[in-house]
């Protein structure tokens, strides 16, 4: 028996894609590459993924998307976007308008984080934090079952704090997209890992390197492993959360899951840690389906 079904979209940097749920189970997932600058062809490419799994499906389904920023509560555009073209767009009532149905927008990185504490790594967690690492870095909060909202519906950026206990290893200072000096998404982030290495990779070069036994890539390594402990710790102090579920594509190093829970006590004002550090159980699929589940 058919339930009602639920489109999910995962608006990313370099994709975008589309899952389709029916009563929690995954009928159709597909996902075309992301227009870059242009947000007119990034409406035309969610319009047509919608429309071609409904054909596919033979039923139409709501609609819920997940996006690299945030709609503002005061005007309903869109702000803090690292997919810039966004900025300013009431991508919302656009959408509606060219779907002809009601959309419900959210964080992407509060769609990983509810779906992994609805059913997944964090699932009977008391708080989850989601954690995007990739094209940029975002955080969701989830607290019994409920996303963390706020007057500003930027709960969870910490991506946009500066890195904690900044020293001279961490290399120069360097311009965020936001405005800001040394956001922690300038070291954290896919391309900004890459571009503070000086070695001339990406960051899954970088990690190929470091696994082939390349002294510089190791260090590469071993410093944002370094990093992201320290900006964790941050977010550890002040939130408390019992799980932290990583995803994003540089979740899937698998340094970051032994290197860095020892490296949280140098810096988490406790003498233990008690947070769990895990990678999100859907993986890529994550904050696709916590889209979908935004109308759940």
């Amino acid at each position: 028996m058919h339930g009602p079904l639920r489109l999910g979209i995962d608006l990313g940097g370099s994709k975008i894609e589309l899952i389709a749920l029916d009563n929690g189970q995954q009928r159709l997932r597909q996902r075309v590459a992301t227009p870059q600058g242009d947000y007119r062809q990034t409406l035309a490419h969610i319009v047509g993924l919608v429309e071609h799994a409904e054909r596919e499906l033979g039923m139409g389904g709501s609609v819920g998307i997940g996006i690299p920023g945030n709609r503002s509560p005061d005007h309903g555009r869109i702000k803090n976007a690292n997919s810039t073209c966004l900025i300013g767009h009431d991508l919302q009532g656009d959408l509606e308008q060219l779907l002809h149905r009601p959309v419900r927008l959210a964080n992407d990185a509060d769609c990983l984080a509810l779906s992994e504490a609805s059913d997944g790594a964090g699932a009977g967690a008391n708080s989850v934090f989601g954690v995007i690492l990739g094209t940029g870095v975002g955080g969701g909060l989830v607290i019994h079952g409920r996303l963390l909202g706020g007057p500003n519906a930027i709960a969870g950026e910490w991506g946009h704090n500066p890195l904690p206990w900044r020293r001279h290893a961490d290399g120069a200072s360097r311009r965020c997209y936001c405005g800001q000096d040394d956001c922690i998404e300038t070291f954290l982030s896919g391309p900004g890992w890459a571009a503070r290495s000086g070695l001339q990779l990406d960051a899954g070069g970088i990690v190929a390197a470091a696994d082939t036994g390349n002294p510089a890539a190791q260090q590469a390594v071993a410093l944002y492993c370094d990093q992201l402990a320290r900006g964790l710790a941050s977010v550890i102090n002040l939130f408390d959360p019992h799980v932290i579920v990583l995803g994003g594509g540089l979740s899937n190093i698998a340094a970051l899951y032994a290197q860095v829970p020892p490296l949280l006590q140098r810096y988490v004002f406790s003498d233990q840690v008690n947070t769990r550090l895990l990678p999100a159980k859907y993986g890529d699929s994550s904050g696709v389906r916590g889209a979908a589940w935004l109308w759940n």
